[in-house]
């Protein structure tokens, strides 16, 4: 199999798409054009808004093929989302916004319902985080809906579906917290068969199988060469996971950083993973990487988190005075930010004896770093994270979360972050390059000796710890 010179990535996260071409030898980004992933307030509920994104990706795809060429294509889209396609390959309702609150008023009946965290590896989230949960809700909203649908395509395989006019759906999609997949057995789990879907969920194809060539009509539209491939596609973290899996020997941890912050643990091959030793209460959960393996996953919304608490104003960076005086002063922000996910969920975020840094200061964006780095290592020590710890998209940019981060898990976890701030798009490539070209550039990260920090680290978590059983 010859490597594609050119391979274009639609990458649709929660908040921004974009559309990125990368060079199939260095695995460099030549291009990239982003807009933002709008949600549509109804009706009939919050949606986002396809049509638009669609518009986005074809207009972006003609430009990079005029500017550049494209030889392949490949897709990466955030998780906990499906599409209902009719029979006529129609949408059947629009795309829920997993962050609408409708699915909470079934919840009673929907968690009756679900299977256990031991057959699915998902723990029961709030809102439509459970794609299970969505679709129930759905269904139970519009008792036709279930009749229209013909078919349940997870989110990155729609695009792929538009493109080529093949559906799909991958493991790493489905293994994402929908209730839907038993990991374990590589199957749909009871819930499928209960929400009356056996036999609906579109064809489960690995993601770097081919899904077809673009449909002739689009490519003459675009001005793509005929039988321009595209990869069935892969859910975003594990588009992150992907380079790393391929180019290192485990145990060895990845933090995809975005809106989500997803910390992922690879164990030693000798160790079966025991759903048992996970808990589902602290958002941990299980998930499939490209490879097909399972993977002990824990999460909280730390982009979003950084977004409330930046409010919308540019923070300065965080020297090391700055953080010195915050651990001496013992300026704390406690969790959380966003209390319907991550580990400690229904806690709202206070700052300890009331005593917040001026917003704007650079002790103020050092208590954040403190904070998103406690809260990833959090992450990382509930899933059983061994060995060195790869921080991977925008997070990379903040040196003082990185050096906390650091400092925090010790010299037996060394802390490096990616070079490449599009870990997703580097990942989705690989599914068209049949390999990895070369290992993924790692900038190690000093832990600085601050002192006062393993007691700074104590109180945070005995505060943590106590409001969590309050």
């Amino acid at each position: 199999m010859s490597v594609p010179a050119h391979i274009a990535v639609i990458d649709i996260g929660k908040t921004h798409a974009k559309l990125a071409l990368v060079d199939g030898a260095s695995m460099a980004e030549i291009a990239v054009t982003s807009c933002h992933n709008k949600v549509l307030a109804g009706p009939p509920y919050p949606h986002f808004d396809v049509q638009a994104l669609w518009q986005f990706v074809q207009s972006s795809l003609a430009k990079m093929q005029a500017d550049h060429g494209i030889d392949a294509i490949s897709i990466t889209t955030h998780g906990a989302s499906a599409v209902l396609l009719d029979g006529q390959g129609r949408l059947a309702a629009p795309m829920l916004d997993y962050e609408y609150i409708g699915p909470e008023s079934v919840a009673e009946a929907y968690d009756a319902m679900r299977p256990d965290f031991a057959q699915t590896g998902s723990p029961r989230l709030a809102l439509g985080l459970n794609l299970g949960a969505q679709l129930f809700w759905q269904f139970q909203r519009d008792p036709t809906l279930l009749a229209r649908t013909a078919q349940v395509v997870t989110y990155p395989q729609y695009w792929g579906y538009l493109l080529t006019g093949q559906t799909a759906c991958d493991p790493c999609s489905l293994g994402c917290h929908t209730d839907l997949w038993n990991p374990f057995a590589n199957a749909p789990s009871d819930l499928v068969a209960k929400l009356g879907l056996s036999g609906k969920l579109a064809p489960l194809r690995a993601p770097s199988d081919v899904l077809g060539p673009v449909l002739p009509d689009l490519a003459r539209a675009l001005g793509l060469a005929k039988d321009i491939p595209v990869c069935v596609g892969i859910h975003d973290s594990n588009a992150s996971l992907l380079p790393h899996v391929l180019a290192m020997q485990p145990p060895f941890g990845v933090v995809s950083t975005g809106t989500w912050v997803i910390a992922m643990a690879m164990g030693p091959k000798a160790a079966p993973l025991d759903p048992a030793r996970l808990d589902p209460r602290r958002d941990v959960l299980v998930n499939l990487n490209a490879l097909g393996a399972a993977v002990p996953s824990a999460r909280f919304m730390g982009g979003r988190e950084y977004e409330v608490l930046c409010a919308g104003k540019d923070l300065p960076a965080a020297d090391d005075a700055a953080m010195q005086q915050v651990l001496d002063e013992k300026v704390m922000l406690l969790p959380s930010v966003i209390s319907s996910a991550g580990p400690f969920q229904g806690q709202s975020m206070r700052w300890a004896d009331g005593r917040a840094p001026q917003m704007g200061s650079p002790q103020y964006s050092a208590a954040i770093a403190a904070y998103l780095a406690l809260m990833t290592k959090t992450c990382l020590d509930l899933i059983g994270q061994q060995g060195a710890i790869v921080i991977e998209g925008p997070f990379t940019r903040n040196m003082a979360y990185l050096q906390m981060l650091a400092a925090l898990a010790g010299p037996a976890r060394p802390v490096f972050a990616a070079a490449s701030q599009t870990g997703t798009s580097t990942g989705a490539a690989l599914l068209a390059t049949g390999g990895l070209p070369q290992p993924p550039k790692l900038q190690p990260i000093p832990a600085p000796e601050w002192a006062n920090l393993p007691a700074y680290a104590a109180l945070w978590h005995r505060h943590a710890q106590l409001r969590a059983q309050t």
